[in-house]
């Protein structure tokens, strides 16, 4: 639970991805961000096709108070990442399998200013290197460009988050409940409270 953002896509052609991951982490420097460097060059026999091996390409950084970002790869080219290929790389239920190129980051502890730095970087790295790219932000910031409706959001996740707090320090799990109706109950107790 959190503001987060969430998207897909592939690189736009592997030898772009050595440039792509020398530029990322020449921006995890600046800002003095954690990194990790992946496998840096594709082979190019799996590129472009629907199987993959299980290496990763790419680089993983990681703001402060922020979820690790994956800008990686599998050897077909599609975005993914470590944990990802870990837990859907060997289904073979095809809904799974599809979790596997669905990436999503938690920017709400962050903070406004990282969230809305990520995304720029986003939009530029989208342009440079990647195709069929897909964001959707739950702070609406990747939309609108507008940090007016971030805030916005930004506010009323925060709310939620510490109307849930609180609804769980208020009420304890009846002797009757189990866990799905006591998080039921605990929901509406915070919509309710939102729409006061």
């Amino acid at each position: 639970m959190g503001l987060s953002f969430h998207y897909s896509g592939s690189i736009a052609k592997p030898e772009l991805l050595p440039e792509l991951i020398t530029e990322v982490q020449e921006i995890a420097k600046i800002y003095q961000w954690k990194y990790h460097v992946f496998d840096s060059e594709f082979e190019t026999d799996e590129f472009g096709k629907t199987d993959y091996n299980s290496n990763i390409y790419g680089i993983s950084f990681t703001p402060p108070e922020c979820e690790t970002i994956s800008i990686c790869f599998l050897s077909n080219g599609r975005m993914s990442d470590i944990a990802l290929l870990t837990f859907w790389g060997n289904s073979e239920n095809e809904e799974e399998k599809a979790y596997l190129y669905q990436l999503s980051v938690k920017t709400q502890f962050a903070g406004i200013k990282s969230h809305q730095l990520i995304i720029q970087l986003f939009k530029h790295l989208s342009k440079k290197y990647f195709s069929n790219f897909e964001l959707s932000d739950e702070g609406m910031y990747w939309e609108t460009n507008d940090i007016e409706i971030l805030k916005k959001n930004f506010k009323r996740y925060t709310a939620i988050l510490d109307g849930f707090s609180l609804a769980i320090q208020t009420f304890p799990v009846n002797k009757s409940e189990n866990i799905e109706d006591y998080m039921l109950r605990l929901l509406n107790v915070v919509n309710d409270n939102l729409k006061l």
